[in-house]
Parts: C-alpha cells; structure tokens; sequence
C-alpha cells in the first residue's frame, strides 16, 4: 500500500491520502513524509482491523482502552461493534495519540478522516472527531449529508468551522461486465459543482497484500492494484479533464479555512 500510494502521489493519480497510524508500516511512509514534506496527507482516524488475520490493536496500551478491542487485545473488525462497546472517552485518548504519534515521526497533517467510517458510528464519536480537528487546527472529511443525523446547534457549528464536502463517491462492489473505466465514469459523470471527493484503494497486488486481503475480494489485492492502474493511466486523466474536474487537496481546503 505504501508503495502504491507513492507512485500515486508521484504520478499525480491522487491529490491527497491519508495515513493508518496503528499500522506496522507507518514508520516506512513517515520516512518518505520527511524527505518530501509536500505530499498532502492526513490521519485515517483507525478504529478497526478488518482483515482476517493481519491486525492491530491502538497507539495506547490496551489497559487504557479496554473498550476499543476485542477478546485478542485487537481493534474489532466492524463499525457497527465500535459503536456497541466503544466509550467515547477512550476513544478520544486513542485518536489523540494517533495524531501525536504522526506528529511526532514528522508527519505535518494536512486533514482528519477515518477508516471504515468508524468515528461516525455515534453522535458521541463525532462530536469527539469535529472537536480534534479544531484543536489540532485541521480540517476533517465531513460529508454535507452526514450533517442530517446530528443536532442542529452541533449541525451550524459544523457549518461554521469546516469546509464541507458536497458529495463523496467510492467503488463498492465490482460490478459483473463492468469495466473498472466504466465504474470510475459513472462516479465522475455524477459530481456536481462544489467539493467532491473521490476515495480511492491503492496497493500492488503482490504476495504481502494476497496474504493481508485473503477472503475480501471486495477492496482486496486485485482491486486496489485495478485502482492503482486506473488512476496511474491516461485515460483517467482525460475523464477528468472532459469532465471539467479540478483536483485539489486537503491543505488547499486548510488554506481556506484558516487563511
């Protein structure tokens, strides 16, 4: 994945990523972090470990967030438990030292967002995530409609601090007979005016990401080797250029905010 997110960057596939602290590999990318400080990259708040058998548990010692993992000592796989048995203030602890670890191996974040949409499984989690983004001065990846399910005092405050996205697009499901090209057009053809973001995999689909991905097709090694491949490709720069596409980045979005 590092690998692949590198090209990316270099080649001008993608604008801006975001990093998985808790992740083995985190060191490895810092080091690129700090021989090319300009790349646009933020922290991919990490609350879960989805695959089957390469996990990970939090930045803190498992005995101050007993509530953010499972019987093994790792992040549960899904959502849907962070938000049963995770207490919000444990997870405000974690994500903060996830952020401070980044910080403290060089990395100068450029925005908050999250991995899986684990801070968005409760009200509680993201006032917790809106709150960190002000303290740290960041933006966060906050989609306008998310904005529906929240209290409308918390809805304007939102309003006023963050720049919103308009509308977000990601691949889902490979859809049978279609195209990697076809499924990207349509997503690019649906963006409207205003902030879209388009959230992309990347990885080389090689033995390490065959061995993470094992049993998930759906984002596994093939998959993000397709991402990688499309966005790297001419083609891919034509829609987006027929499209009338401008590509920006989370420390564009940082400029506006805070000017």
């Amino acid at each position: 994945v590092n690998q692949a997110s590198i090209k990316a960057y270099e080649n001008g596939g993608v604008s801006s990523g975001s990093i998985m602290v808790p992740c083995p590999w985190t060191n490895d990318f810092a080091s690129y972090f700090r021989e090319n400080p300009q790349v646009d990259v933020g922290i991919h708040i990490t609350l879960t470990a989805e695959w089957d058998f390469y996990k990970w548990g939090g930045i803190l010692p498992a005995t101050e967030i007993p509530s953010l993992l499972d019987e093994n000592g790792y992040f549960y796989a899904s959502v849907e438990e962070v938000g049963q048995n995770a207490l919000p203030g444990e997870v405000e602890k974690e994500i903060r030292a996830q952020i401070d670890r980044a910080i403290s191996l060089g990395i100068q974040p450029s925005h908050l967002d999250t991995h899986m949409g684990s801070v968005l499984a409760t009200p509680e989690l993201v006032q917790i995530y809106m709150k960190l983004g002000m303290e740290y001065q960041l933006p966060v990846f906050v989609p306008r409609m998310m904005l529906m399910g929240v209290p409308e005092e918390m809805r304007e405050m939102v309003k006023e601090k963050f720049v919103l996205v308009d509308s977000f697009f990601m691949l889902n499901e490979q859809k049978p007979g279609v195209s990697w090209l076809e499924a990207y057009t349509e997503m690019v053809e649906k963006m409207g005016p205003g902030l879209n973001q388009l959230i992309v995999h990347v990885a080389i689909d090689n033995a390490e990401m065959q061995g993470v991905a094992i049993n998930h097709p759906d984002f596994g090694s093939a998959w993000r080797q397709n991402d990688l491949d499309l966005l790297s490709s001419n083609k891919f720069r034509e829609l987006l250029k027929e499209q009338d596409i401008h590509l920006v980045g989370w420390k564009e979005i940082k400029k506006v905010m805070q000017p």
